[in-house]
């Protein structure tokens, strides 16, 4: 830990340690600009929440999509950026030059600035968030998802070691246990800030920490940069702000975020003039189950499904057509909250399981976040990766069975309900089963399927052949619970794109920048109301890129 510093002016201050925050902080020093980096938390949590990410990239007409195959391009990511986020408001006028810069950046020269870096990716790129609605409807056309390699840790390691240069050069100092408690004003212009200097806590990351006060501080500079996320850990939150358009808010949730993402910066931004806009879109998965080993209170894990697996309301119903494992997150949230329930099922096999299901998390990927190519190649020589089996032996929200009529009696159980009718369960998945014994046939699900196995990527790494899910030789069967999982604020404080804080008339507040997940990663909401994926940690580099470099030239003293 740096030792306090003798001086209390800097040229810029950054609060928040996550990606953007040690983006923007990077930058600013790279600019000449001597910098102070505060977090509430302890050092262990250095990265924030991409230290947990799968480190996934949304790039346009890569090198790694035309070896595949894939033909991408810049026209085609901004229509489909477009047709995902649903822009409506007046208050989307800056998201919309966002978007449009966010996705030119992506085609141009975000691949090469993270090259630079050291950043390398995973050969097979992923299809996530594929839409189905038609080609005017969201999702992504084509694969975009690229995997960092060493997923979310070998993301934020250049970042760090620029921090650490920049700290051994007494360009930058960083402060664990400082809260930001108020935003210190003159004249309408923010001028430093304020808060309090909590107790150590040894904690390591992610687990939640005391809130005992040891001490105040008060700091100086011309250029102050929030940089605290969103309210995903704060479930209180999360449901006062949940839209009406949703239905109502799920009861049971499990959260994808530590606690101390709360919100607080957002709230303290407001009181010093930031307008706050689109607080009401919000990025939720409903593939969420309890992680059987938990970091934080409630932790849960988001399930990255392949196409296969049979999706069930709570109820047994199938889920329509397009809303598909992968296929469309918003859509699916929207059709489950209207059933009356927290909770859906996904019924699949154990040839299923073992190729189509990836967690997210730099955690739940050894292998990859480990750079190990040995034994990513291992994962095609097991039926079910470690980490899944983990799950499946652990995971309270995992059952299996060798026969439909005791895989529901557990499911019931599991529900603490007699909702699910097998009779009816067992006619849902005979009628998926006997679409599969016809090469021609009207279920959806099977024709994505097939049309999925079209790209090398998927018949590769994601996806199974088409078969009887009751098939004997690929059982047990298995049902997996899902939960609502939180994870993203979509809207937050608006901003220019210099990532400057803009007041309730437009204009920038003075001295104030806002990046990552607490400017809705861009102007207040660069993805409207859905994202394409891939796009959060992009966010992150690209705002906190942009607040970098102009507050580290403009706050710059001589």
């Amino acid at each position: 830990m740096s030792n306090i510093p003798h001086s209390k002016h800097f040229d810029v201050i950054v609060v928040g340690a996550g990606l953007a925050g040690l983006v923007a902080a990077t930058e600013a020093a790279a600019a000449g600009a001597r910098v102070l980096l505060l977090d509430q938390e302890p050092e262990a949590n250095l990265g924030g929440q991409a230290h947990w990410s799968f480190g996934g990239i949304f790039l346009v007409d890569s090198p790694e999509q035309r070896r595949l195959g894939v033909r991408d391009s810049e026209e085609l990511a901004l229509r489909d950026w477009a047709n995902t986020a649903g822009f409506d408001r007046d208050e989307d006028d800056w998201a919309r030059k966002w978007s449009r810069a966010y996705v030119q950046w992506a085609a141009g020269g975000k691949r090469e600035w993270l090259h630079e870096r050291g950043i390398r990716f995973f050969p097979v790129v992923g299809w996530a968030e594929r839409g189905g609605a038609g080609a005017q409807g969201p999702g992504n056309s084509v694969p975009r998802f690229h995997i960092t390699w060493g997923t979310g840790p070998g993301l934020l390691e250049p970042f760090i070691l620029a921090a650490r240069t920049a700290e051994a050069k007494g360009q930058l100092t960083m402060l664990w246990r400082h809260q930001l408690d108020e935003l210190v004003t003159d004249n309408g212009a923010v001028t430093g800030v304020r808060g309090t200097v909590l107790a150590d806590d040894p904690a390591p990351r992610g687990v939640a920490t005391n809130r005992t006060k040891a001490g105040d501080f008060e700091y100086f500079a011309p250029s102050v940069i929030v940089a605290t996320g969103g309210i995903g850990g704060n479930l209180s939150k999360v449901r006062a702000a949940w839209p009406k358009r949703l239905g109502t808010p799920p009861q049971d949730m499990v959260s994808g975020v530590p606690a101390h993402v709360d919100g607080r910066g957002l709230d303290i931004a407001r009181r010093a003039g930031a307008r706050l806009v689109n607080g009401d879109r919000m990025w939720h998965y409903t593939e969420g189950i309890a992680n059987w080993n938990p970091v934080w209170e409630r932790h849960g894990i988001r399930i990255l499904p392949g196409p296969s697996s049979l999706w069930l309301d709570a109820t047994g119903k199938r889920l329509p057509d397009p809303l598909w494992p992968g296929f469309d997150t918003l859509g699916t949230l929207e059709h489950l909250r209207a059933t009356g329930h927290d909770y859906s099922w996904f019924i699949l096999n154990k040839r299923i399981i073992g190729k189509e299901f990836a967690l997210s998390g730099s955690e739940q990927n050894p292998d990859l976040t480990g750079k190990d190519i040995r034994a990513v190649l291992a994962r095609a020589r097991v039926d079910v990766p470690g980490p899944v089996q983990d799950f499946l032996d652990h995971g309270e929200d995992f059952l299996q069975a060798s026969t439909i009529d005791e895989l529901v009696a557990k499911m019931n159980r599991l529900a603490g309900s007699d909702l699910l009718d097998p009779a009816l369960v067992a006619g849902v998945l005979a009628a998926r089963d006997s679409a599969v014994a016809n090469r021609f046939g009207k279920d959806g699900q099977i024709s994505a399927i097939t049309s999925a196995r079209n790209y090398l990527g998927d018949k590769l790494v994601r996806s199974v052949k088409p078969h009887r899910l009751t098939d004997p030789k690929a059982g047990p069967l298995i049902a997996v619970r899902l939960r609502i999982l939180t994870r993203k604020s979509l809207g937050g404080i608006q901003t220019d794109l210099d990532s400057r804080v803009l007041d309730a008339g437009g204009n920038p507040v003075s001295g104030l920048y806002a990046v990552g997940e607490a400017a809705g990663f861009g102007g207040g909401g660069i993805h409207g109301y859905r994202a394409l994926e891939g796009t959060f940690l992009g966010g992150c580099l690209f705002s906190g890129r942009a607040a970098g470099r102009h507050a580290g030239a403009a706050g710059k003293r001589t």
